[in-house]
């Protein structure tokens, strides 16, 4: 898979550590929550789609991490950091065993297909 992203001798030598530097400590907190767990789920408060990949996991009596960044009112700007990062579009974003699966909707895929159990061994 390729994605489309601004090629680095296309943006300016002045900004570049600027683009390299924005919000970077959102991305460091994810990456270490990844290595540090089997599943990490990233979300926002008031959006319910999180809670609902939440509760599925808590049903099924599977541990995971789970990391908030602000609402719909807050913190939209760290967020995309995250968005850029990862290409995925929005929240939550679900990862297991360092694989980004996609979003709630993916997650209940995986379970119904019992693949998640699978990559978790």
């Amino acid at each position: 898979m390729t994605r489309p992203i601004l090629e680095e001798r296309r943006i300016h030598p002045a900004i570049r550590q600027t683009i390299a530097d924005n919000n970077i400590d959102i991305i460091h907190q994810v990456e270490a929550a990844i290595a540090s767990n089997d599943i990490v789920i990233v979300g926002m408060a008031q959006n319910p789609v999180p809670k609902k990949a939440r509760k599925l996991l808590d049903g099924l009596g599977i541990e995971y991490c789970y990391l908030e960044y602000g609402s719909y009112f807050s913190l939209w700007r760290r967020r995309n950091a995250l968005k850029i990062w990862s290409g995925w579009p929005s929240f939550p974003m679900i990862f297991v065993k360092g694989t980004l699966i996609g979003g709630a909707d993916d997650l209940q895929a995986l379970v119904d297909k019992a693949e998640l159990m699978e990559m978790l061994k």
